[in-house]
């Protein structure tokens, strides 16, 4: 009989964060779709409310809780919370992200710097170490950590996210191996562009966006939904032997030459 890999997340539940917009809300709303029950975080409450909303009027379940990564306290009240409500945690996607400065890296403040490493990468460690003994409860469990085309090769004016980014792969390659006797695969997506808020900043302006797209061979950038396909493997049983992996999502930016072709 041919095996046919099973994607269904009925019974799971999936904390996201940054899930009150752009991939985080995205995969959110994948995940309900496909059954599970889904703990969406992010800073702002009424944010939250609005998509968890929306995913209920559409028979899923959802619900909205504001934390702030940046605080061990938050993130395992987060978890708490998550528990209460639906009984336990089996996938985690670490999502939250930001980048206060833009420019060359030796224009960065320290400020900018402890902003961006805390968020962008300690905020992952706070998220999986508060989550782990939960999915340990549930005999395993999935995390995802969102990273980026950043974090594998230098983009013009971002160098702190770069060097954040590249920490987020490395971070994924430990939990990995040090979380598998729990039964727990760790992996990593790293988008290219993606037509979000977090990146207007670039594709709304028509210079920068055509430097971007030079660099893309496929000469445009994603939307948020080509990051859910990967996300809703990464999540279900399909990927039982996958852990420890960077999967790009990039339009082929990571083996452009350069020669436009």
């Amino acid at each position: 009989m041919t095996h046919v890999p099973d994607f269904n997340l009925a019974g799971k539940v999936a904390v996201i964060t940054g899930a009150s917009r752009g991939i985080g809300e995205a995969i959110s709303r994948c995940y309900a779709a496909m059954g599970a029950s889904v703990v969406l975080s992010s800073r702002k409450q009424e944010a939250l409310d609005a998509v968890a909303e929306s995913i209920q009027a559409e028979g899923g379940r959802a619900l909205g809780v504001a934390a702030h990564t940046g605080d061990m306290q938050a993130a395992a009240a987060l978890v708490q919370q998550a528990v209460d409500a639906f009984g336990g945690i089996d996938i985690l996607v670490n999502n939250a992200a930001t980048n206060p400065h833009f420019g060359p890296v030796l224009t960065a403040e320290e400020s900018h710097w402890h902003k961006i490493l805390d968020i962008n990468v300690v905020g992952y460690f706070r998220m999986a170490k508060a989550c782990r003994a939960e999915m340990v409860k549930r005999g395993g469990g999935k995390i995802i950590n969102m990273a980026s085309i950043a974090g594998k090769r230098p983009q013009p004016g971002m160098g702190v996210y770069c060097v954040s980014k590249a920490g987020v792969l490395m971070l994924t390659e430990v939990l990995a191996a040090e979380l598998a006797p729990d039964g727990i695969q760790v992996n990593a997506i790293a988008p290219g562009f993606v037509r979000t808020a977090f990146s207007r900043a670039i594709w709304q302006d028509p210079d920068l966006n055509q430097t971007v797209l030079k660099a893309i061979p496929q000469r445009r950038i994603a939307e948020t939904s080509e990051m859910t396909g990967l996300a809703l493997y990464l999540a279900s049983d399909a990927s039982r032997f996958t852990t420890g992996g960077t999967f790009l999502v990039d339009g082929g930016q990571w083996v452009d030459s350069g020669l436009g072709i």
